[in-house]
């Protein structure tokens, strides 16, 4: 049980300004959210049209600095969330170990503070309890979130080299991990499991994407590689497959690889944990 029935759960949005629609959609949320028994509080810059970083870092700072507060769910996404990095004041987050939530952009905001503080965040989008597969992903968050079940963070997962990976997840979009390189906030990747999938992005960006972590010698390091969907790629028919990319980028026989459809920017996607240890095998 990661939250009780009754706890106070915060909205927020660190990335880019809401459009219309999504802000059209934030009542059936709340709803949602109420439905369940959790009591959802809106932060102010989830209905701007601009703010700056330091501002929504001071909300976000704002929610844990809140006792009341059991977690916190980013409802945005983009390329803006980095903007706050610099303004968080990690040793209160650290203190403060509530689980943040979100997914895309937001990529940047949990591997940050888990660089920073150590502490588990999850890659995943709350916006997908009123999507369409709201039925089974509002039973998944239920039984998972207020009750004993692990439903919302079960992947079944293909090995396509190896047959066992274990350890620490870092990563989530493969883009927006890779705007924290050269900066505090990118995690060390000794021994860890990466995780990466993409919304956008065809064979050229990718191949760069992943040329770009060998050479910071990403592939040296971690002890595994997990594949999620690569949404742009995977539909554009390519003459390779999104797992023969990886292979060829990591150039390392002994990394166990392995595949899932089931975590990505779908409204179906399932949830990962990072900074928490996960051990899967063939």
């Amino acid at each position: 049980m990661i939250l009780k029935y009754g706890d106070f759960v915060a909205i927020t949005a660190c990335s880019n300004p809401l459009g219309e629609g999504a802000r059209e959609k934030l009542p059936s949320l709340l709803n949602r959210l109420r439905c369940l028994g959790l009591m959802p509080e809106v932060g102010d810059c989830v209905f701007r049209a601009y703010s700056s970083g330091l501002e929504r870092a001071e909300e976000l700072m704002k929610f844990y600095r809140d006792s009341r507060i059991g977690a916190i769910f980013d409802i945005s996404g983009g390329d803006l969330s980095n903007e706050i990095l610099e303004y968080l004041d990690y040793d209160v987050i650290k203190e403060n170990p509530k689980y943040f939530w979100g997914y895309s952009d937001l990529t940047t905001v949990l591997n940050g503070i888990y660089a920073r503080t150590g502490n588990t965040g999850c890659l995943y989008q709350i916006r997908n309890l009123i999507g369409t597969d709201e039925k089974r992903q509002t039973e998944a968050f239920r039984s998972t979130v207020l009750g004993d079940s692990r439903e919302l963070f079960r992947t079944s997962w293909k090995f396509v080299q190896g047959y066992s990976a274990e350890g620490v997840v870092v990563g989530g979009n493969i883009r927006c991990f890779l705007k924290l390189a050269g900066t505090p906030y990118f995690p060390n990747m000794k021994g860890k499991i990466l995780f990466l999938e993409s919304r956008s992005g065809k064979e050229p960006l990718i191949r760069a994407f992943f040329t770009q972590l060998r050479q910071m010698n990403v592939f040296t390091e971690i002890s595994g590689l997990l594949l999620g969907t690569f949404t742009e790629y995977e539909s554009s028919s390519p003459n390779r497959s999104i797992e023969e990319l990886a292979r060829n980028a990591a150039c390392r026989a002994d990394l166990p690889i392995a595949k899932t459809q089931q975590i990505g920017h779908g409204s179906d996607s399932r949830a990962i944990a990072v900074g928490a240890r996960i051990s899967i095998h063939f």
